[in-house]
């Protein structure tokens, strides 16, 4: 498959995703975005960015903190986390949020917009991550700050897939590796430009129902690449009824455990 036709289908993919996910505010969503907000410690008046803002919980909360004298961008190309963003801005009354459906991989600002560019839990859905922090450094102002959360190499399941996968010569690259590890983001943040780069690990994992740990939907994202779209249905049923067994016997009296080991990053244009 042709990389453009399968970028177009890879971002269709992840707007349906985002777009069917109309509760997607809870205590997980919400605590693994907040704490980036106590280590950029922005200030009232500055001029913040966004990217994939999703439903605002992030642009929401810095709103409240820079006030009214300040200006919050944010971008994402979900117009259903969009909708759900302008929803709580007009219950809360917030004047000082311009959203714009765009995708942030690709949107463009003059240089030296803003104070401080955040990106929770998005950054690894970027086909090209240094591209990305390169245009963010841009985009800041001197002393400008950057804030992005990622999970590492061992989250969200991804080892047992591609383990799964790899027995049936299936050979999955994990959309988390190349921010995995706290060295992996250091090292692209200096390659940008940054400075005072920090990493703060933080664990967000959860014990899930058995039942509901079991079921695999047989998705999986990638920006560049997704072997799983050439298998046929009775190879997906096999790799399904492996990863239900794998996440069995793994289990504990406690439940599946989902592991979460999250970075919180921050770094400075000096």
């Amino acid at each position: 498959m042709q990389n453009s036709q399968y970028e177009q289908q890879y971002k269709k993919k992840v707007i349906d995703f985002f777009d069917s996910r109309t509760s997607y505010d809870n205590d997980y969503t919400i605590h693994r975005a907040l704490p980036l907000l106590d280590l950029v410690q922005l200030q009232k008046g500055q001029k913040v960015l966004d990217m994939a803002t999703g439903t605002g919980i992030i642009a929401i909360a810095v709103a409240k903190i820079i006030g009214s004298e300040g200006k919050v961008t944010g971008v994402d190309f979900s117009s259903g986390m969009l909708n759900q963003a302008q929803q709580k801005i007009e219950e809360l009354g917030l004047q000082n949020i311009e959203l714009i459906e765009a995708d942030a991989e690709y949107i463009d600002f003059n240089d030296e917009s803003f104070d401080a560019i955040l990106c929770s839990t998005a950054i690894v859905y970027f086909k090209d991550i240094l591209a990305a922090l390169r245009k963010w450094y841009r985009f800041l102002k001197p002393g400008g700050v950057i804030g992005f959360s990622c999970c590492s190499e061992q989250s969200c399941e991804a080892p047992i897939i591609i383990e799964i996968c790899g027995k049936h010569n299936i050979f999955l690259k994990n959309i988390n590796e190349p921010t995995g590890t706290p060295e992996k983001c250091h090292y692209l943040l200096a390659e940008a430009g940054f400075k005072d780069i920090e990493v703060k690990t933080q664990q967000l994992g959860f014990y899930r129902n058995l039942e509901q740990a079991k079921e695999w939907n047989g998705g999986w994202f990638h920006p560049r690449e997704n072997p799983l779209l050439q298998v046929s249905s009775e190879q997906m049923a096999q790799l399904k009824a492996e990863y239900s067994q794998k996440i069995e016997a793994e289990a504990t009296e406690q439940g599946a455990w989902y592991e979460n080991l999250t970075f919180f990053v921050t770094a400075r244009k000096t």
